[in-house]
């Protein structure tokens, strides 16, 4: 049976400007994700995750942070991280964030956990780049070993060994989802399902139907392992508005502002009008219209079997307002159209309760 296509949306914090071209706060772009959070819950949307970063351009360090003020202000939307750097970070201490989390929300904390694409945590808390991979693959191992909520014992080469160790608080029911986040490693891939876990592909060029063989490989790498596959979402980038030239208009040069800075650091050229219409018509960036963005989202979940689809709705300087405006034409329009293009199969998996239920207490 197919599992339903729950529908999310992804933010990192992008610094923006206000309606005059000044550039806002930090502390006043955190609480304006609140504010959008709030309204994606408000239009019914599965989840909301947060990247975490250390960089003048993104405002969000602490994702569980900002996340349980979040919950503190929700009902029934999903919460969780996009992704945690779980190489520069003490697995226990993520663990118990988001338990902490889970508990604040009432079940409804998530975390996806990845190496991340910028590397300023790792000067920052005096981890050495050098150790990038051993440190996810050691910290990782760690992690997973928590999920049961049984004592640990564990012992690797880069902290001292743990010996019939519990971590608290414990998540309240059941365990804390977890997915690992992949952008097109196939050893990632494979060290996914070898820890059976659930798989988010981070798009973000290109033809999305090009990440195939990893949904193929981590199929097979499961029938290997003798279990049946964990779900698989993807994270694209995109924006929604009332008509396509209007979507790439207002996005163009936000998007450009973004990509060029950080294109910049790492030897990129300056990203040409054409590069952008390209992705939008071919690639990965969801923008126009609800019609369009609705029939894209469709056909890569149809393309790859997915069961969450995660759109990355902030875009450098793009102002707030845009932003709600674009989450407001998401939850309204494009999911309804993607639900109906998909024959009904992607009917929320995430039904409003009763305030200060959990969905699994209903079952």
């Amino acid at each position: 049976m197919t599992s339903p296509l729950q529908f999310g949306l992804d933010t990192f914090g992008d610094v923006t400007k206000d309606g005059t071209g000044k550039t806002l706060a930090h502390a006043q772009v955190i609480r304006n994700v609140v504010d959008e959070a709030v309204l994606a819950d408000e239009l019914g949307l599965d989840f909301i995750g947060l990247g975490e970063h250390h960089r003048a351009d993104f405002a969000i360090s602490s994702p569980e942070t900002v996340l349980a003020a979040i919950a503190s202000r929700t009902r029934r939307i999903h919460l969780g991280s996009a992704v945690t750097v779980l190489s520069s970070d003490d697995p226990i201490r993520v663990f118990q964030r988001f338990a902490t989390l889970d508990a604040l929300s009432n079940g409804r904390a998530e975390v996806i956990l990845g190496r991340g694409s910028f590397t300023e945590s790792f000067p920052l808390f005096g981890f050495d780049l050098r150790a990038y991979e051993a440190l996810f693959e050691e910290k990782l191992d760690l992690f997973t070993a928590l999920l049961s909520q049984q004592p640990v014992t564990w012992e690797g080469k880069l902290r001292p060994p743990l010996k019939e160790q519990l971590v608290y608080p414990p998540v309240e029911n059941g365990q804390l989802k977890t997915w690992i986040g992949v952008g097109g490693s196939p050893q990632s891939v494979v060290r996914t399902a070898h820890y059976d876990l659930p798989l988010m592909l981070a798009i973000i060029g290109g033809d999305p139907a090009r990440f195939a063989p990893y949904v193929d490989l981590y199929h097979r790498a499961f029938k290997e392992f003798g279990r049946p596959a964990q779900p698989i979402g993807v994270h694209s980038p995109g924006y929604v508005a009332e008509t396509d030239q209007q979507a790439r208009e207002e996005l163009w040069p936000d998007y450009k502002a973004m990509r060029d800075r950080i294109g910049k650091e790492r030897g990129w050229p300056p990203m040409g009008r054409d590069e952008f219409v390209n992705e939008a018509e071919h690639g990965s960036l969801y923008v126009g219209s609800p019609e369009t963005v609705a029939r894209k989202i469709a056909k890569t979940a149809k393309a790859l079997g997915i069961s969450r689809f995660q759109l990355k709705y902030s875009a450098g300087p793009l102002p707030h307002e845009k932003l709600m405006k674009s989450i407001e034409l998401y939850g309204r329009k494009v999911v309804p159209m993607v639900r109906e293009m998909m024959g009904g199969t992607a009917r929320s998996a995430n039904p409003p309760t009763p305030f200060g239920l959990r969905r699994d207490s209903l079952r």
